[in-house]
């Protein structure tokens, strides 16, 4: 059991940097489609609130512009997506730091690597996955035929996908499932030190 955790715990720390990463790469990509499609239908970049598609302003309002101000007075999400991101894998990082990953027995510095991970990943996912979903219903909003008639009048991209708001329940997801094995993890070795504190106990016993 000990040679099987040890493999285990090591696999898993690199799982975790995994899933930050994939997080980091989702925020670069997450604009994509909406740039490609919704950009140009806003005629006038002095006032976002001009455009010849009905709801196409999403497209800023995840870099924080907010309609009924008709300027940029909102959080930047997709920003803030990317520091999650980087933040992410600086914090897992630390796991390895500590030698989370490859060490025998846990020490204090190992567990409060395990706990900044674990609450950073269920802070991070929680409020990812709000945030998109939110951004989804406005996506859903916007005026796809006159979208689409933008898209043949001005030969542009006509995307109506939600395929990088759905990504978000599967790249938080994987971030969460193996945040659950991290502390799974945690579990075993402290099973696995408590077993082998007892066998070093009764080897005492019976040298003495």
């Amino acid at each position: 059991m000990y040679k099987n955790q040890m493999k285990f715990q090591k696999i898993i720390c690199y799982l975790m940097l995994l899933a930050s990463a994939i997080v980091f790469l989702y925020s670069l990509g997450f604009v994509t489609d909406m740039y490609d499609s919704l950009y140009l239908t806003m005629t006038d970049p002095e006032d976002l609130s001009v455009t010849s598609v009905e709801g196409s302003q999403i497209y800023y309002e995840v870099q924080g512009y907010d309609p009924a101000t008709n300027d940029f007075t909102n959080p930047n999400f997709n920003a803030m997506l990317t520091m999650a991101g980087i933040g992410l894998i600086v914090v897992n990082l630390v796991l390895f730091i500590t030698c989370t990953h490859s060490r025998r027995k846990y020490y204090i510095g190992n567990f409060v690597a395990v706990a900044l991970s674990t609450a950073s990943s269920v802070v991070v996912s929680a409020w990812g996955i709000m945030n998109v979903s939110a951004f989804k219903e406005k996506f859903l909003q916007i005026d796809f035929e006159a979208l689409k008639a933008h898209s043949e009048m001005w030969d542009t991209a006509y995307i109506d996908s939600t395929f990088w708001f759905d990504a978000a329940y599967f790249v938080f997801g994987f971030l969460m499932l193996i945040t659950v094995l991290l502390v799974v993890n945690l579990v075993l070795k402290l099973i696995v030190m408590k077993k082998e504190k007892s066998l070093i106990g009764s080897r005492k016993d019976v040298t003495a």
